[in-house]
């Protein structure tokens, strides 16, 4: 059962077994929340709430490494959330088409993995592996959105 349990919390449930590019749908899922599960949170709250996702999204996500029997299934998106936060954090409330340019950033920089976001993959064991290279993904699409926003 516990383990389910983290299966799930890794995979955000069904979400993680969408069809085609579940690092895009967990993505979205994480920009279409935001404005409801993140920003309402005074900046210290928010940081919390990265701290809390990047151990317990680390700890099921090891989980579901080992239930899937694959070193970081592409169903577990539990990090792309994480990262997509990380991409907003700097921010107040942004307007629909920030939040957008954002999310296209964080994917770029996800997908991509300009140095030393992939390498940071092997920097840590286990999902800690998975949660990192999306942290890292997370600040160059908050420095890119905040350039964006400068124009």
């Amino acid at each position: 059962m516990h383990s389910k349990i983290l299966v799930n919390i890794a995979t955000l449930g069904p979400v993680g077994f969408l069809p085609k590019a579940p690092g895009t749908w967990g993505s979205a899922v994480a920009a279409i929340a935001a404005p409801f599960c993140f920003y309402p949170f005074p900046f210290t709250v928010k940081v919390l709430i990265l701290a809390f996702i990047f151990i317990f999204g680390a700890i099921a996500c090891s989980e579901a490494e080992v239930q899937l029997g694959k070193k970081d299934p592409g169903c577990v998106i539990i990090d792309e959330v994480l990262g997509q936060w990380i991409t907003y954090l700097p921010f107040g409330m942004m307007t629909g088409s920030q939040l957008i340019v954002g999310f296209v950033f964080f994917r770029i920089f996800d997908i991509l993995k300009p140095w030393p976001i992939k390498q940071s993959e092997k920097w840590l064991k286990s999902g800690w592996g998975v949660m990192i290279d999306d942290v890292l993904a997370g600040v160059y699409a908050a420095i890119a959105l905040w350039l964006f926003r400068m124009i």
